[in-house]
């Protein structure tokens, strides 16, 4: 007799596959896949008002505090004292602080006197005073208590502003022209279209559980003012020969560990069809993007193995239910993106580009600005994707005063070459994900090269983040700094920068050059970045940009091993 037990037939493994949707792939799902699942995202809101607002954060659900929150532009921020080397050892719950940071979006609106006082109010009586521009051209706070929402709300609500899906998986903050409908040079105005796709997204559930994050630029201005190299997707203003003014369509851009450059599909969408394209690409995300990992789980890796003739094939066919006209793309910007300065619009009024340092603003600047806007006419002020800001529709005769207000209150419309082309992102300040100082390194690094560089001939960006994410843009700077803890020349582990040279997007379409195993010290960066542009200056060619003259330069300049002195005599 044979006592053995009969061989069970194993169950079939669900698939995993990517997780696509639009294959079936709906189980397993991870722990962020779970959430949304359980709850759509913006039921949260409700909560927030009623429950947690009252009862305190100790009330807060977990899986709302870490994971829904984000969908009204709320994340904890980092719990002060914590350092660099506590970022990727402790649990979240750790590192949380019992504030938030908060976000608000602009949506390439034109701010008036009365939103930007708004703004500035909140900061004042809520944020402690914090405030920035993020190069989303959103405004971002800090010191946020769960108890204030809903008051932050009312307020934001009651100027036309929302925080609504300013983080989470969903579709972000949008980027446009800041100089959308004024300036002399610009192919299209693609104001119209960025409004309707801002309508349709709106507390529409249909774009609340996308795979990881969706960021959208729509701009019309040569100059590749929004950034569309770096968007998922990007509607860039285009001429076609026969129909006129349009818009290219340029999707799968991101950063962060694993940059890619937007694919440009090459095709012409008049104004009016923008926002439905719109629609059909956020509907290949969500029904075909990758949800088993979020490590892969941006429309880039779609975008990737899929190619661009799939993508547009697949748009076409299942989405438009129409084919799309081909046209070239735009290859590179005609200038530069940022409007710094004094600009004529085409109604003979002008635009003013002006920045403050690294981003940081704070309640009374944006509250002197909207007094600013109203003493003197102004129609209003747009964010930029650069971290500044752009004063649009100034008279000719009050140009001069505005510009000299604008130094009063703390803003530059003629800064120097460092000030202006310098970013960084939030750092170990308040971000969890940051492992060292970024905005208060680079204000310092700004006033020494002003010390050092006065009269700099050339723009030199320099992005700092400190993280791998690339929320600065690492990899699309002149000089790119990644923050991360080194070894310094005693063996002591210190805040530190891996460095990434020779990128850009606008002018220059290409990520950085990263120096193998070659990382900088925050104590020594000054002295580095001085190294690296004297043997710029020294060996340029006439016209050649920073990035030009990376491409080709000796290893051992970029790695700043030369003595300056040996170069220009300093």
């Amino acid at each position: 007799m044979n006592d053995q037990a009969p061989a069970r037939t194993p169950r079939p493994r669900p698939k995993k596959g990517e997780g696509q949707w639009a294959l079936g792939y709906r189980e397993p799902l991870n722990a962020n896949e779970q959430q949304k699942k359980d709850d759509n995202p913006l039921n949260v809101r409700d909560r927030i008002i009623n429950v947690y607002s009252k009862r305190g954060f100790d009330a807060i659900d977990p899986s709302d505090l870490r994971g829904r929150f984000r969908w009204y532009g709320i994340y904890t921020q980092r719990r002060p004292g914590l350092d660099g080397g506590k970022t990727g050892a402790l649990a979240p719950e750790e590192l949380d602080d019992r504030y938030f940071m908060m976000r608000v979006r602009s949506d390439g609106r034109l701010l008036d006197a009365t939103q930007l006082r708004t703004l500035g109010g909140i900061s004042t009586d809520f944020a402690r005073e914090t405030a920035d521009i993020t190069d989303r051209s959103n405004i971002q706070y800090h010191w946020i208590a769960i108890e204030d929402v809903p008051e932050i709300w009312e307020r934001l609500e009651s100027v036309g502003l929302s925080t609504e899906e300013a983080c989470g998986d969903s579709p972000r903050g949008m980027l446009g022209s800041p100089v959308a409908g004024v300036a002399k040079d610009e192919i299209i105005d693609g104001t119209p279209a960025l409004t309707e796709i801002n309508r349709r997204r709106t507390g529409n559930p249909e774009y609340a559980n996308l795979p990881r994050k969706f960021k959208t630029s729509v701009s019309g201005h040569p100059s590749l003012d929004g950034a569309p190299e770096i968007n998922d997707v990007s509607f860039v203003g285009v001429v076609h020969p026969e129909h006129g003014p349009g818009f290219d369509l340029w999707v799968g851009g991101a950063l962060s560990t694993n940059p890619f450059l937007a694919a440009k599909m090459g095709v012409w969408i008049p104004i009016d069809e923008v926002a439905d394209v719109w629609e059909g690409v956020i509907s290949i995300f969500r029904d075909y993007g990758y949800r088993r990992l979020r490590s892969r789980a941006r429309l880039k890796f779609l975008v990737k193995d899929w190619g661009i003739e799939k993508f547009r094939e697949v748009l076409e066919t299942q989405y438009l239910k129409r084919a799309l006209i081909s046209n070239p793309s735009p290859t590179v910007a005609t200038r530069n993106g940022d409007h710094i300065g004094v600009h004529e619009q085409k109604d003979g009024k002008f635009y003013i580009g002006a920045t403050p340092t690294v981003g940081r603003v704070s309640g009374k600047l944006l509250t002197a600005l909207g007094d600013l806007v109203e003493k003197y006419g102004v129609d209003g002020v747009r964010f930029t994707a650069y971290q500044k800001l752009v004063l649009i529709g100034v008279e000719a005769d009050h140009v001069d005063e505005v510009i000299e207000a604008l130094e009063v209150i703390g803003l530059s419309a003629r800064p120097s070459e460092w000030r202006r082309s310098t970013m960084a992102c939030t750092g170990i300040e308040f971000c969890k994900l940051a492992i060292v100082n970024t905005k208060d390194r680079a204000t310092a690094l700004i006033d020494e090269l002003e010390r050092r560089f006065p009269e700099l001939d050339t723009p030199i960006t320099i992005n700092v983040n400190g993280c791998p994410n690339s929320c600065a843009r690492t990899q699309v700077a002149d000089i790119g700094l990644k923050g991360q803890l080194v070894l310094d020349d005693d063996g002591n582990q210190v805040e530190g920068f891996q460095v990434h040279l020779g990128g850009g997007i606008g002018l220059t379409q290409e990520l950085g050059r990263k120096l193998r195993a070659h990382k900088v010290t925050s104590a020594g960066l000054d002295d580095y970045v001085t190294n690296v542009v004297l043997a710029y200056l020294d060996q340029r060619q006439d016209g050649e940009s920073f990035a030009a003259w990376v491409a080709r330069a000796d290893e051992s300049f970029l790695r700043g091993e030369t003595d300056p002195r040996s170069l220009v005599g300093v």
